[in-house]
């Protein structure tokens, strides 16, 4: 039994051992710096624990996939550092080669220290600098005291720099600049990547642009290579001519498309037009844009503002034909022959409304479903159901054409269904209606209307001298003129075919109190300006 037990304790014994050799750790040896070439090497003793070993011409030693190179070499075997001295080179895994005057190299942590004329070459950029310290374990070089990067035409200077030798990025840091054929950008730190020349943005960066085009932005990516840029955080876009901002700016410099989201803002500088919505879709090339999610264009004219709002808002540049705007200058007599000047390729922008349109201006206001407008002739075409207010006076048709004159109405023509309405008081409302309307204003303020029919009609509420209401005349023609005075219907003039009656304040037929088309809209109308942008 005793036997049993001990050779029971035996295999117990042996099998435990056999499970603790087996986890014992392996001794890695590829930390050890091991020596390749050199044209004479001789050992110094330093003390009893430390001795040195120096090789010199075409000194070579290695660790691991990284190879150390120099005029010569100072190895410290129980500490594993090495030093180099002139026209240092690593070759870390033939990916990345630097080059230095000096080198202090960190065998067990695997970190190099190089100094004066530094340069790291990943076969993308080149990394140039006096102080550099590169982790070869992690991949990471970095630099404190200035230097710079050249990845092809573009160059990046900075005070600080980590540079990432897997992903080939380039952080930066302190006095960013970045100089490229077609950019130029400067920042506090940024991040660029030498393979996809792609510079991300994270703190307060200004870009200019070859063709002049100015870009600040906290954050963001511009891809110098594609012309592809996010950029977020209200972000600003502007040249001589136009300018751009918004929560998030998406841009393509091949296509000329910009994408505007959240709280954005276009402004055609040279036309004075201001485009404000949720998104913006512009078009660079063609000097475009398309506003949707409550979108509002302002034509700004000095104080005097008019507000436009739609469901949707397209605005675009139309330039002048040159065949057809030309100056006569001279003849020549010779050939027989006129000659003219050619006019500027001068250019002028459209605005196009459609559904719900909404117009705003402090001396008139104005609905309609579709609108279209040119600052060549500052003119307002509305189409179905247009209606436009001035003060009391209310004006409707199928189709209108508004005539302003610095931002105020000079004329209106309407176009079949047209009446205006004048109200008295919520119960009297002055009509005249017909197939065409056409109103003139003096100054702003409504002077004239003539209106034209099969026949046109009119309701009036004349006053006595004590502006008392004597009675409603109803009256119809072929043609009826309409003057007004202060805002009010003054007289009414009548010509052709002209049939009218008169009926006393208190007899006034319920059925004969408003002409057919009659409608009075106030709900309709824009209050004031921040209606629009509801």
């Amino acid at each position: 039994m005793n036997k049993l037990l001990l050779l029971l304790f035996l295999l117990i014994f042996l099998s435990s051992s056999q499970l603790i050799f087996a986890q014992s750790p392996v001794k890695d040896s590829s930390n050890k710096i091991e020596i390749i070439s050199g044209n004479s090497t001789r050992f110094i003793t330093l003390d009893d624990s430390t001795s040195l070993r120096t090789l010199a011409g075409n000194a070579k030693v290695k660790q691991g996939k990284t190879i150390l190179s120099g005029d010569s070499i100072v190895i410290n075997s129980r500490t594993q550092i090495a030093e180099v001295f002139g026209n240092v080179h690593i070759n870390d895994a033939d990916t990345v080669n630097t080059y230095a005057n000096y080198l202090r190299y960190l065998g067990k942590e695997r970190i190099a220290y190089l100094k004066r004329n530094v340069k790291l070459s990943d076969g993308k950029g080149t990394l140039l600098t006096d102080d550099l310290t590169y982790d070869l374990a992690n991949s990471i070089a970095t630099y404190k005291n200035g230097g710079k990067v050249i990845n092809g035409t573009t160059v990046l200077t900075s005070t600080d720099a980590i540079y990432y030798a897997d992903t080939k990025d380039v952080y930066f840091k302190k006095y960013v600049h970045l100089v490229d054929p077609k950019y130029d950008i400067k920042a506090d730190s940024l991040r660029y990547n030498t393979i996809f020349k792609v510079a991300r943005l994270i703190s307060p960066t200004l870009v200019k642009t070859k063709e002049g085009k100015v870009i600040r932005s906290n954050n963001g990516t511009y891809n110098l290579q594609t012309g592809e840029a996010n950029f977020f955080d209200r972000t600003i876009i502007s040249d001589s001519a136009s300018s751009a901002i918004a929560d998030n700016i998406f841009f393509d410099e091949k296509t000329g498309i910009g994408i505007l989201e959240g709280r954005a803002k276009f402004i055609d500088s040279i036309n004075h037009v201001i485009a404000i919505g949720n998104r913006i879709e512009t078009n660079q090339k063609t000097a475009s844009f398309l506003a949707t999610q409550k979108p509002v264009v302002i034509i700004v004219k000095d104080k005097d503002s008019t507000y436009i709002a739609a469901d949707t808002l397209f605005s675009g540049l139309r330039k002048y034909d040159s065949t057809t705007k030309r100056n006569y200058t001279k003849v020549d007599t010779l050939n027989n022959k006129q000659i003219y000047s050619k006019t500027p390729q001068d250019s002028i922008r459209y605005v196009i409304g459609y559904n719900n349109v909404r117009i705003f201006n402090d001396s008139a206001q104005a609905v309609s479903d579709s609108m279209y407008y040119s600052t060549e002739d500052s003119v307002f075409r509305m189409f179905r159901s247009p209606v436009f207010w001035k003060e009391k006076n209310q004006v409707k048709g199928d189709t209108m054409y508004l005539f302003t004159q610095n931002q105020k109405p000079k004329r209106l023509y309407v176009f079949n269904n047209s009446i205006i309405i004048n109200q008295q008081n919520p119960a009297m409302y002055n009509q005249a209606g017909g197939r065409t309307l056409n109103a003139y204003f003096n100054n702003g303020q409504i002077d004239y209307s003539r209106i034209k029919g099969s026949p046109a009609e009119t309701i009036f509420y004349p006053q006595d001298q004590d502006s008392a209401f004597i009675g409603m005349n109803r009256s119809s023609g072929d043609v009826v003129d309409v003057y007004f005075a202060k805002q009010e219907v003054q007289k009414i003039k009548f010509v052709n075919n002209v049939d009218g009656v008169m009926y006393p304040i208190k007899q006034i037929p319920a059925d004969k109190k408003y002409l057919k088309s009659f409608k009075w809209e106030d709900k309709r109308r824009p209050k004031n300006k921040l209606e629009l942008f509801e």
